[in-house]
This record gives structure tokens, sequence and C-alpha cells, in this order.
């Protein structure tokens, strides 16, 4: 049974949504400030956390910002509906998703488990593959197995979301892979209308990784296409 953390001061929304989760067979546990989120996260055995944007003494981006020093548990942001700059910088911050305020619970429920799914499928992938495959272009090195990057010999730190992305352009360098279908294949479920967390992952791994050795844009992006890993 996978356990989530729900961490919003709305207690009322946050009993009703534990309510939800639990029929759908996860356990769930509160946290109605940021501190609290923040300890439980770290000290507690859960293995993902749905983390409002909006809490008092920390609020949902310093509590993200803290626990990304330590942990790449994956996170769900829910942020204000229409606040674009909520979803962008929680995202920024190392989330793995985002989903608009007041959610359905349902679509709630398919972002965890899309998470999930993702997750339980690489430690699958990584139990399986002995030795792990190595996926190597120019100065960057991918060890499937562990899902270490490495850029000129040294080590890249990403989010399982960042990962994912990178692992799906790089085994189609060469080649645009479509926006809709680098959100199946990476994040685990379809691409909604005005959905923006594969550009924003996508940003974030271009400040990770920067250009090429000879200056060139090394994620491309082709409009009204999709994106491209330069081969």
């Amino acid at each position: 049974m996978n356990r989530i953390l729900l961490a919003d001061d709305d207690i009322e929304l946050c009993v009703m949504l534990k309510q939800y989760l639990e029929v759908e067979g996860f356990q769930v546990g509160m946290a109605h400030d940021g501190e609290s989120a923040l300890n439980q996260a770290r000290t507690s055995d859960y293995d993902m956390v749905v983390l409002d944007v909006m809490m008092p003494q920390l609020n949902g981006f310093d509590v993200l910002r803290k626990l990304r020093k330590d942990s790449l548990l994956p996170v769900l942001m829910l942020t204000a509906r229409g606040e674009d700059v909520d979803s962008i910088i929680g995202l920024e911050l190392g989330a793995d998703d985002y989903l608009p305020k007041p959610c359905n619970p349902r679509v709630l429920v398919s972002r965890i488990r899309a998470i999930l799914r993702r997750i339980q499928s690489q430690k699958q992938h990584g139990e399986e593959s002995a030795p792990p495959e190595i996926l190597k272009l120019d100065d960057l090195e991918v060890q499937t197995g562990s899902r270490t990057v490495a850029l000129n010999g040294r080590p890249v730190t990403m989010t399982s979301t960042e990962y994912s992305v990178l692992e799906v352009l790089l085994r189609e360098a060469g080649h645009v892979v479509s926006k809709t279908e680098l959100s199946e294949r990476a994040l685990g479920r379809e691409l909604t209308r005005y959905d923006r967390s594969i550009d924003m992952h996508l940003s974030s791994l271009r400040k990770k990784l920067g250009p090429l050795a000879n200056g060139e844009e090394r994620i491309k992006t082709v409009r009204g296409v999709g994106y491209q890993y330069t081969r």
C-alpha cells in the first residue's frame, strides 16, 4: 500500500481528500503547515508528497526547496488555478508534476498513480539491469540501471521526472519527439490542455546540462512539432 503525505492548511479539504485516497487504496498522512510537512517528508516512510503552495510557517516552495537538498521523494504540487507562475516555480524547484486547485479528486488520483507507476517501473528496470545499460552521447553519459547522469565525468543531480525526460530524448537522439509522446513516455500520462510541465522540465534540463561543447543547443525545440536531442 502506497503512503501519501497530504500537506495543505485547508483541514477540511485535506480530510476530504484523505478519505477519497483511502477508498482508492492509499495510506494517507496529513500536515497543515510547512514545517510539519518538511519534517514528516524527511523522517517518515512516504512514497510521495502532495504539497500545497500556500501554507503557514513555510510555504510549499520553501518546503520543496529544502526537501530537494537531500531527497528526491516524488512531489506533486497543488497550485492556485490560473497562477501559471506557481506551477513554473514548482517545477523549476524540482516538483515532479503539478495540479491546479480546486482539483477533481479523480484527476488527483490519476496523477498520483502515474507518478508512482513511473517510479515503480524505474525501480524494476534498475533491478533487472545487470550490468546497467549505458547511454553515451558526446559529453553526456547516463547509467540506466542506477539512473545517474554525468556531464564531462561530473555527476548531475536530477529529479526522477527530469531523468525520465532526458532518457526518452537520448534514446531518440537526432529525432524529434512530440510533446504528447514525451508526456506519455516520461510522465506516464496523457498531455492535458495548457499543460506546461514538459516545457518546464526541459527548461530545467537545459539549465543543468548547458549547450554542447561546440556551443550548439543540446536540446532543440522544433516549433509545432516537438523536441530533439542534438546528435
